[in-house]
């Protein structure tokens, strides 16, 4: 446990993380299993926003910025649309998601399924060529 203490410390020097992003690894490293899975679970349930931050890799680049907070009941509303969409549509969507790599059933998306997908989405992050770093995060 103490070597991952000290990887989360070195991710916040070197500024991967943010603070209250490190404050939460090191709560779960301390927590117990049980404790952890009841901290997972409620944690979906707290969530406001999801943000999308886009950045030069290095501070002194002019490269472009975004920072985009999305609020979860919107996607949560979003996800609920679904029951709309007539089968046929949704047979065809799940196809072309699943060409794609993403298997997912439209038809019985649950309540916990959305709380996990937000959870999964937390601390996302993607290189793009090189020049920017995309992070996806909840708060």
């Amino acid at each position: 446990m103490q070597a991952e203490r000290k990887k989360i410390l070195e991710m916040l020097s070197a500024c991967k993380i943010s603070v209250d992003e490190a404050e939460r690894l090191l709560s779960a490293l301390n927590g117990s299993s049980e404790s952890e899975g009841q901290t997972n679970a409620n944690s979906g349930k707290n969530l406001k926003y999801l943000r999308v931050l886009v950045k030069p890799k290095s501070e002194s680049s002019e490269g472009e910025r975004v920072d985009v907070r999305v609020p979860i009941n919107l996607i949560r509303a979003g996800l609920k649309w679904i029951s709309f969409i007539p089968n046929h549509a949704q047979h065809k969507v799940g196809n072309a998601l699943k060409e794609k790599g993403i298997e997912v059933d439209l038809a019985n998306l649950t309540p916990q399924d959305v709380d996990e997908l937000i959870m999964n989405l937390n601390d996302l992050q993607v290189d793009v060529d090189g020049d920017e770093t995309v992070r996806v995060f909840c708060e």
